[in-house]
């Protein structure tokens, strides 16, 4: 499906709040829920004696699943055909620093080459950074 998560959106966000969910319609053991929403009874989970909570969570889980996968594919294929996703196979090498901020973001590693230079995939080399003795006290 080709879906780039370096954040881990999907895992943090998806996963663990589908879990959250579910966990409800497997966990709740009855102590809460009677009137909540026009509702008479309490709430049980699968664990304690009821199915159908956790039916009704499934239900909830797959729907929201469903929205959000539609909304997000909808929203960035309408954004790929107007901006266009992706940089260019050798900013994509070089890093995103430079063309998205300007700057490097570690100068301290890189000095001024990129991280393919430093790699050695080069043939251009960093200039040696000048090393500074600090002064001595008088």
């Amino acid at each position: 499906m080709r879906i780039d998560d370096p954040v881990g959106a999907i895992a943090v966000h998806g996963v663990n709040g589908a879990w959250g969910v579910l966990s409800l319609g497997l966990f709740s053991d009855g102590t809460y829920g009677d009137g909540f929403n026009g509702v008479e009874g309490t709430v049980r989970g699968l664990l304690y004696g009821g199915g159908s909570q956790l039916v009704a969570q499934l239900i909830g889980t797959v729907t929201c699943f469903g929205f959000i996968f539609g909304a997000s594919w909808a929203f960035f294929k309408a954004y790929d055909v107007v901006f266009g996703m992706r940089v260019s196979p050798e900013v994509e090498l070089e890093g995103l620093d430079v063309p998205e901020m300007g700057v490097h973001g570690y100068p301290e590693v890189h000095g001024p080459a990129t991280l393919v230079h430093s790699m050695g995939l080069s043939g251009v080399r960093a200039p040696a950074l000048p090393v500074i003795a600090p002064e001595r006290g008088r």
